[in-house]
Formats: C-alpha cells, sequence, structure tokens
C-alpha cells in the first residue's frame, strides 16, 4: 500500500535549493555567471542544508553521482582529442564536396548523414566543432550561402545524438538511470531517429528550396591523401572505435557498464598513438561539463533524500495511470519545448528521478524514458539557444558575417524561428504519431517486473540510514 507523502521542512529546504540553482542556470545569459560555477555552488548548498536539516550528508552526495557519465564522458571526449589533428574528420568533409559535384541539395544529404552516423558515436557539440568551419570553407569555394549548411549541421547532431546512449548527455543520463543497454536503447530510438533525419533534410529542402536551386561554381577541392596528416593514428582510431561499437552491443551480456567500454578503449588507443603524451590529450578534456554533471547529480540526490520528488511523483501518478500514452505524449511535447527555452539537462537531470518515484510506485514508466529521451533530444533543435551545438553554430555565422561584412551570413534567432523550429515541430508530430502506432512496444517494460523493486530500491533509497553500513 502507499502512502501519501506530506509535504515538510526538508522538502522545503531541497525544492527552495534546487529552485533557485536551476533558475540560476537558465538565466546565465543575464548574470554571465558560468553555469558549472552556479551549479558547484547549489550542490554546496545542498550538501550543507541537507546536513543541517538531516535528510543528506557528504556520503551521500559522493554516492549520489553517477559516475557511469562522468567517466564515459571523459573518455570520450579524450578520444576525439586524439582524432580530431589527424586530419581524417576533414578529408570526409572534402571527399563529399567533391562527390556532391555542386548539387546542393545532395551535398546536404552526405553532410548530414555524416554528421548523423558521427553523432552516433561522439557528442554534437564535438561533432559541429568539427564539421562547422568545413562548411563553411566548402561553402566559400562553391560560392554558395553556407546557411541551409550550418542549420542542417546544428539540427542533424542533435538529432543523431538521441539514438544511442552515448551519443548525447541526456541519452547517457536516461540509460543510466534507467539501466538501459545500449543494444535496448538504440532498438527504441534508432527508428524515431531515422525518421526524424528524414523529415529534417526533407524539411529543410522545402523550408531553403531557393537557396538551394542555384547553380554553384565547381571547384577543385583538396584529395583526402592531402588532408589526412596522422594516417596511422586515424586508422587506429577507426579501427578501436569499430571494437568499442562492438563491445558497446556486447556490454551487458559482459555485465559491464558503458564507461568500461570507453576507458578500454581510449587505453588501448593511446598505447597505439607514439607522437604526444596522454597530458596533450587530457588538456582537452571539457573539465568543467564533467563537473557541472557531478554537482547536478550532487543536487538531484539531495532532493531524492528529501523525498520532495516522491511528493510531485504521487501527484503525477493519477494522470500517468489514467492514460500512459497521453501522459507520454504530453511529456515528449512539453520536454522538447522546455528544453528549446533552457538547457535540455538540468530538466533531464530533475525528470529522472520523478520517473523513477514513480516506478517505485509500481507503474510501468518504459513508455515514459522513451519520451523523455525524444523530447529533450528533439527539442534542442527548437531555438538557437537549445543546445550547445547550436550556440556554437550561431556564433560561427555571426563570425563570419562580421569578417565578410555580411549581416545576411548571421544565423538570427528570427531565422531560427522561422527554418529551425518548424522542423522540430515536424519532428515531434513523426515521432508522437511513430510511438501512438507502436505504442505497444514502447510500452514494452524494459526490466523484468522482478527487476524493477531492486532498481528503485537502489536509486531512491527510502532513507539515508546515515551511519548504518
Amino acid at each position: 500500500m502507499i502512502h501519501d507523502l506530506v509535504f515538510d521542512t526538508p522538502m522545503a529546504v531541497s525544492a527552495i535549493i534546487l529552485a533557485v540553482t536551476f533558475l540560476a542556470i537558465f538565466t546565465e545569459g543575464l548574470h554571465h555567471i558560468h553555469r558549472t560555477k552556479i551549479a558547484m555552488a547549489g550542490a554546496a548548498a545542498m550538501v550543507f542544508g541537507g546536513q543541517f536539516f538531516g535528510f543528506y550528508n557528504p556520503e551521500a552526495a559522493l554516492e549520489a553521482i553517477d559516475w557511469n557519465v562522468v567517466f564515459l564522458l571523459g573518455a570520450m571526449m579524450t578520444i576525439v582529442s586524439i582524432m580530431i589533428p589527424t586530419g581524417g574528420f576533414q578529408a570526409i568533409a572534402y571527399w563529399i564536396a567533391r562527390f556532391s559535384r555542386g548539387r546542393l541539395f545532395l551535398l546536404m544529404v552526405l553532410l548530414g548523414t555524416a554528421i548523423t552516423c558521427i553523432s552516433l558515436m561522439l557528442d554534437n557539440v564535438t561533432t559541429v566543432i568539427i564539421f562547422g568551419p568545413l562548411i563553411i570553407l566548402i561553402c566559400q569555394a562553391l560560392q554558395v550561402n553556407p546557411i541551409p549548411f550550418l542549420l542542417a549541421a546544428a539540427l542533424l547532431s542533435d538529432t543523431g545524438g538521441v539514438a544511442t546512449l552515448i551519443g548525447d548527455p541526456t541519452a547517457l543520463m536516461i540509460g543510466s538511470a534507467a539501466r538501459i543497454d545500449f543494444n535496448t536503447f538504440f532498438l527504441h530510438m534508432g527508428g524515431i531517429v531515422f525518421a526524424a533525419w528524414l523529415t529534417t533534410l526533407f524539411g529543410l529542402k522545402f523550408l531553403f528550396r531557393d537557396k538551394l536551386s542555384v547553380t554553384p561554381e565547381k571547384p577543385e577541392f583538396p584529395e583526402g591523401e592531402t588532408m589526412l596528416t596522422d594516417k596511422r593514428t586515424w586508422f587506429y582510431s577507426l579501427a578501436v572505435l569499430g571494437v568499442m561499437v562492438l563491445f558497446f552491443i556486447f556490454h551487458k551480456a559482459l555485465a559491464w557498464e558503458a564507461w568500461v567500454v570507453a576507458v578500454l578503449g581510449l587505453t588501448v588507443l593511446l598505447f597505439t598513438t607514439r607522437k604526444g603524451s596522454p597530458d596533450k590529450f587530457l588538456a582537452n578534456v571539457e573539465l568543467s561539463l564533467l563537473l557541472f554533471f557531478v554537482s547536478l547529480f550532487v543536487i538531484v540526490g539531495g532532493v531524492e533524500s528529501s523525498h520532495f520528488l516522491e511528493w510531485i511523483g504521487q501527484h503525477i501518478r493519477p494522470f500517468v495511470q489514467g492514460d500512459l500514452l497521453v501522459a507520454c505524449i504530453v511529456l515528449m511535447w512539453v520536454a522538447a519545448f522546455l528544453s528549446a527555452l533552457i538547457d535540455n539537462i538540468p530538466f533531464t537531470a530533475a525528470m529522472i528521478p520523478i520517473i523513477l518515484g514513480l516506478e517505485a510506485q509500481g507503474i510501468n514508466v518504459s513508455p515514459l524514458w522513451w519520451a523523455l529521451a525524444v523530447g529533450v533530444g528533439m527539442g534542442g533543435n527548437g531555438s538557437h539557444l537549445g543546445s550547445t551545438a547550436n550556440v556554437f553554430i550561431v556564433t560561427l555565422t555571426e563570425r563570419l558575417a562580421e569578417r565578410e561584412n555580411k549581416p545576411s551570413l548571421a544565423i538570427t534567432p528570427g531565422l531560427w524561428f522561422r527554418k529551425g523550429t518548424p522542423v522540430m515541430i515536424m519532428t515531434l508530430i513523426v515521432a508522437s504519431i511513430i510511438m501512438t502506432v507502436f505504442f505497444d512496444f514502447f510500452e514494452a517494460p524494459v526490466h523484468p517486473p522482478e527487476a524493477v523493486a531492486p532498481i528503485a530500491s537502489t536509486l531512491m533509497p527510502e532513507s539515508l540510514d546515515i551511519g548504518h553500513p
């Protein structure tokens, strides 16, 4: 029998700290305090406040950190820092430019395919950092407007990251919290992402039909051989990534967390690189992002321990039990629009324990996980601030417009609203239709019924049992 929780002082304290921290994160553009600093301050406040009011302590905060997410992200960042200087990505981009032979929509499709595929393994920010400047160089050589291709890069990198556990930080957070393995995640998200990929490409073809219909110049692009400056490291990296994919597929059978695969792959790759010490590659790891994640986990762990999220869950429970499909569609669209307005990582961090709370109360939350993953992933396409990849692309075009003294080369918020937001809405409509038609597939429990209770008790403890072994 489930007893309703009563709102108390620990809940109020944790809720206030959570609200103030997230509000400060979401308004970073106004006060210009980096979100990592804000998150660290919020984590410290949660630990001290929790210890004072008896619902949290430093030991519980350490246990709340999802090290699977932290180690996996750190390892993949280091692998990317090894691959970028080889020139392999540049060779791929220029091969695509030569193959398209001036057919602009084909160029968009090929670039979009490469970006989407790379985003399955690497995070979307890294992907656009690699391809953004290359797209500008290709478009300048063709003497065409780069905006359609840069916008496609941002949209498709966000979309591709939804398909796998390691393609986007939010997907990794959801998969790790819900104990979803690599294969299960890809089987559920792969079809939706493929449909969204097609929708995005043809949506952009319609929205940019005037710019894609011009006949460009046909210059000679450099051969891949000249771009590939370190063949040995590049091909070793591809081989290691291929083996890592196999291990990701079988990591559940091996009883390994995803981070184990990533760290083993990184270790092998470091031994194959003769040039440069590990310090050179580790220097490119985004420590501020990892600290941001650690701080978020500490904050949400404190809110969990106060049972505030369970209190929220008991008010959501009747709606979810009333019509699970409607609840999933509503969650998908709400998550998408909020992710378009604010950063999707804090929103995901706040939603995960709420869904876990519903699971602990005996509700089948499997379709809610998929709805959340689609919503926060596709929702990043809704505005120029929806994801870090979007912000990078917009900044890149603003610098280009200033350098060329052509304001029309910049992606403005209004342009994104006219071109990017309709694409997000189209992909959400397609995703909603797929989830409705195949709801029985998405509704199937991720874990057997006997496995739900141990998972819920591990991730949402009834009490801290401070001092208990």
